[in-house]
């Protein structure tokens, strides 16, 4: 039997604006980052995948590297958009990552538009879509000029690649610098996602600050089993 999605999976679910953007993001979203990879149990990602939709929650986070092992966490997804999520694609936020090392050589981590713009390519592939609705930088490159970083991001929004840009595990001056290039390239920073805990406050210290001036989004990931 095909899969139906529940009628009532936006009674109950919070749905907050997300920065200056016209977005709105469940108050949990449902992080593929291990155990859909290709050594665990399909039907269980399957089944935790259909049930949080049904309970409202939308946006799906991925990056190329998630699995194990790389590149299998958006095959997985890619299969569940084919056999379950397809027709309710527009009521999706899926986004995804590049930044740590992917491939073999010198073009397959950190922030080159090399880098950035064929791993984008390949996530699309992965995944059977034809855009993303955000694409983070995963981390900071203390190498490549952050302008070229940024003016790849945008190349990808004009390209039609991903609707809305992200960054990861910046910290406030980086945070800062990145929006007045985005902001100046036309192409607005919509978020960021940086590990926060009880245990681990780091943003507390300037970068909520920057979020806040700016009006970017912030979408916290929280390692509670790793304990920060």
């Amino acid at each position: 039997m095909s899969y139906q999605a529940a009628e009532t999976r936006y009674d109950a679910m919070q749905y907050r604006r997300s920065g200056n953007s016209g977005v709105k993001l469940p108050a949990i979203s449902f992080g593929l980052w291990h155990n859909f990879g290709e050594v665990d149990t399909y039907k269980n990602g399957r089944d935790m995948i259909r049930k949080a939709f049904d309970l409202g929650i939308t946006h799906f986070d991925l990056a190329n590297n998630y699995g194990p092992p790389p590149g299998s966490a958006e095959q997985f997804f890619g299969e569940m958009l084919r056999n379950d999520l397809a027709p309710y694609r527009d009521e999706l936020i899926i986004s995804s990552k590049a930044g740590y090392r992917m491939w073999d050589g010198p073009y397959g981590d950190w922030g080159s538009k090399k880098y950035l713009v064929s791993s984008l390519d390949q996530s699309l592939k992965r995944m059977g879509i034809d855009y993303v609705d955000v694409f983070y930088h995963h981390r900071p490159d203390p190498e490549t000029p952050l302008e070229e970083t940024m003016k790849a991001l945008d190349l990808l929004v004009r390209q039609g690649k991903a609707l809305y840009v992200g960054v990861s595990s910046y910290d406030a001056k980086q945070t800062a610098e990145a929006v007045k290039i985005l902001d100046e390239l036309g192409t607005p920073l919509f978020i960021h996602q940086p590990s926060y805990s009880m245990l681990n406050r780091w943003i507390e210290d300037g970068l909520q600050n920057v979020l806040e001036e700016n009006g970017v989004a912030q979408s916290p990931l929280y390692r509670l089993p790793r304990g920060y």
